[in-house]
């Protein structure tokens, strides 16, 4: 991350406890995606806004069902708002620590290389990032790969 990277306001909420998550390591995360998006510049970003929360089974379940219709906890939910006239990108961002935990071990992968995966594919969203389209999927998709090969993680989309 540069100066001239674009300004973050990172609000971390813990509903689970999860201490190889602490607030430095998420936003150094998130960081890292905010300064990926803004080079990349699919929008034009001053800043963003965002919060991130850890949550348990039911949180996800809940939230998932409500917002989705789907009854099951899933990796990660983001809320997008929407970038406002002077650049600055808004979201919420929800990741299931039982879910990111469950999939790194059937995934092989090691546990805070996944919750990094995670966190900075829901930065990419909440800035407007998506993967609806198979076009728009793989210019996510090399993003967040670029984006972790700068720290150091593989690709996770490598079988």
């Amino acid at each position: 991350m540069t100066a001239s990277d674009p300004q973050l306001a990172l609000a971390v909420q813990y509903a689970v406890a999860e201490p190889r998550l602490p607030r430095w390591r998420l936003r150094r995360w998130a960081g890292y995606a905010l300064a990926g998006a803004a080079a990349d510049g699919l929008v034009a970003l001053q800043g963003a806004e965002l919060s991130l929360r850890l949550v348990g089974l039911a949180e996800g379940r809940r939230l998932n069902s409500g917002f989705r219709g789907r009854d099951y906890a899933t990796n990660v939910l983001t809320f997008e708002y929407g970038v406002d006239p002077l650049g600055t990108a808004r979201g919420d961002i929800v990741i299931c620590v039982p879910v990111l935990a469950r999939e790194a071990r059937e995934q092989k992968k090691q546990f805070l290389d996944h919750a990094a995966h995670l966190t900075i594919h829901g930065v990419l969203h909440a800035l407007g990032y998506d993967h609806i389209k198979a076009r728009d999927a793989r210019r996510m998709e090399a993003l967040e790969t670029a984006i972790l090969a700068r720290i150091g993680i593989a690709d996770p989309y490598i079988a």
